[in-house]
């Protein structure tokens, strides 16, 4: 992962430093952190997986 990625902070984030997670893309994966641990580890899934995991999290509002 040593291309420079552009993270982007969750929509439901509110501006104190509360539980967030940030997402950058590439073409091959979909990648997912913990805001406040930008060293720590980073989960990837495909845009697959991520489309499904989208869906199931929309449909359980």
């Amino acid at each position: 992962m040593n291309e420079q990625l552009v993270w982007f902070k969750s929509s439901y984030s509110g501006v104190e430093a509360g539980d967030c997670i940030e997402v950058a893309t590439n073409p091959n994966a979909i990648l997912v952190r913990d805001s406040k641990d930008k060293a720590g580890h980073v989960l990837d899934v495909t845009p697959r997986a991520w489309t499904a995991f989208l869906r199931h999290a929309a449909s359980a509002e």
